[in-house]
Parts: structure tokens; C-alpha cells; sequence
């Protein structure tokens, strides 16, 4: 007979303090999941997922980096656990990056002429003034703006 794998997860010092957050950022996911798309794009649909995901990812790495609130075994447990994006936080480390909105925006495959999207562009060197980004809704995420 197979043995039933538990998934009882240990959860390191100091999930306490962020577990709220956390599961709040949860039930909005869910949330947006849920919501019905009837009337908007296909793309559009899946604008405030990333928001919430982009949100969530961020406020993980502020309390590491930024205010140094949680330990490094706190961090490493929210990276594995999928509750933050790794790839994404590794690109907030690089100058130039600090205010990427998604991993999409900036590869250049998902683009026409092997560029980037246009929301990476600064605001004083656009036509027009108001955008969106087709992928995930970002109004302008340069590091110049």
C-alpha cells in the first residue's frame, strides 16, 4: 500500500507577522480569479491577476530588502512556497529594473521587432501620454519616470 503523502508545511519564525498580508493578497487573488470577463478582452481579463500578483511579490521583497523585517529563511520559504516571484525580484535587484512590472514586458520575443513593451518606455519621450501595457495593464514601469 502507497504511503499518504501530508502536506503539513512548517512554517519559519516570523510567518505571523506577514501571514495576514498574505492571506488577504490570497482571497483577492481568488477574487479576480472568479470575476467574470464578460465585455473585456481576453488580455484584459488577466490584468488584476497580475496586479495581485505584482503586489504581492513586491511587499516580500520590501520587508527583505528594503525594511529588513523578515529573516532570510522567512524569504527563502515565501520564494519556494510561491508566494512571491523569484524571477521577478531577481530583476528589482538590477539598476534599470526597479519598478518592472512583469517578466513579459521585457522580452523581447512577446514583441514586435524585438523590442520591449511600451510601458517600459519614460513618460517624457512618449506620444501619447496615457498607455497601457496589452500584456498586464502597467501604465508606465521605467525607472526614469
Amino acid at each position: 500500500m502507497p504511503k499518504i503523502k501530508t502536506s503539513r508545511v512548517s512554517y519559519p519564525e516570523g510567518w505571523e507577522l506577514i501571514e495576514p498580508t498574505i492571506r488577504e493578497l490570497d482571497a483577492k487573488m481568488r477574487e479576480a480569479e472568479n470575476d467574470p470577463h464578460d465585455g473585456k478582452r481576453k488580455c484584459e481579463a488577466l490584468w488584476p491577476i497580475f496586479r495581485i500578483s505584482h503586489q504581492r511579490s513586491r511587499y516580500i521583497y520590501d520587508l527583505y530588502y528594503r525594511r529588513k523585517e523578515i529573516s532570510q529563511e522567512l524569504y527563502e520559504f515565501c520564494l519556494d512556497q510561491g508566494y512571491a516571484d523569484r524571477n521577478l525580484i531577481a530583476k528589482w535587484k538590477k539598476p534599470g529594473y526597479e519598478r518592472l512590472c512583469c517578466l513579459r514586458c521585457i522580452q523581447t520575443r512577446d514583441h514586435n521587432f524585438a523590442t520591449t513593451c511600451v510601458c517600459r518606455v519614460p513618460k517624457h519621450l512618449r506620444e501619447e501620454q496615457v498607455i497601457e501595457c496589452v500584456h498586464c495593464g502597467c501604465r508606465g514601469c521605467a525607472s526614469g519616470d
